[in-house]
């Protein structure tokens, strides 16, 4: 089962006196990389204000869909990870190195820490730094990071043009094309292509609600104006 794999995986690599970094010791972070990283991560991030809530437990089971007798063994998991005096830049390079040559799949990873940030619904200037740190560990550039932040908290208000990565002077017929490769790209089935365990499917469906609010967004204001002009 992949949870107690993960969860020997965390024993191993979050413990405070361990120097592992993830290569051949059986049963350690290659087992499942994404996962135990990301766990890794979002703890840390949780830490940021100053303790792992009830929140932040259900943001991450939203994201992963663990079996529900796993349910014991993830808040364990997360005092695990939150307890260790290791960096999180350690678990952001490994998950960078594993996923070096597939950046959609560290982009997976940043829209699940992004849900695990929101849980309460505020993003905080901790919490936002954090997560810029990460994105530049994964070689994500600032209009990258800025994009990846606007799936999910905008920019300002929302922007749907920066979701579907288009500006304003996009053709209609430019703009159908963006949102049919967004929606092609996080399909379910893309998610366990890149490398992604069946487990984090659910990213899928958080990504796609956002591309199809951005884009009947546009396609409603560009009515609206035509409409205007008339």
């Amino acid at each position: 089962m992949i949870w107690t794999r993960i969860f020997t995986a965390a024993a191993q690599l979050f413990g405070p006196q361990s120097q592992n970094d993830g290569r051949g010791t059986s049963g350690t972070v290659e087992d499942a990389p994404v996962v135990a990283a990301l766990i890794a991560l979002g703890a840390k991030m949780a830490k940021a204000d100053g303790e792992v809530r009830t929140e932040d437990i259900a943001a991450f089971e939203q994201v992963f869909r663990p079996e529900p007798e796993s349910q014991a063994m993830v808040e364990r998991f997360f005092r695990l990870a939150r307890q260790t005096t290791l960096g999180f830049e350690r678990y952001a390079k490994l998950i960078a190195k594993h996923f070096r040559a597939r950046p959609a799949a560290l982009e997976d990873v940043i829209d699940g820490l992004f849900h695990i940030a929101l849980a309460d619904g505020v993003l905080t200037a901790e919490e936002n730094d954090y997560l810029a740190r990460v994105a530049d560990i994964f070689g994500f550039s600032e209009s990258e990071f800025s994009r990846l932040r606007a799936n999910h908290v905008g920019r300002g208000a929302d922007d749907p043009y920066l979701i579907l990565g288009i500006d304003e002077t996009v053709t209609d017929e430019g703009l159908r094309k963006a949102y049919r490769r967004a929606a092609a790209a996080n399909h379910p089935d893309r998610i366990i292509a890149r490398g992604l365990p069946p487990e984090m499917t659910a990213l899928a469906t958080h990504k796609m609600a956002m591309i199809n609010r951005a884009y009947a967004h546009i396609q409603a204001t560009r009515k609206k104006e035509r409409a205007i002009l008339l």
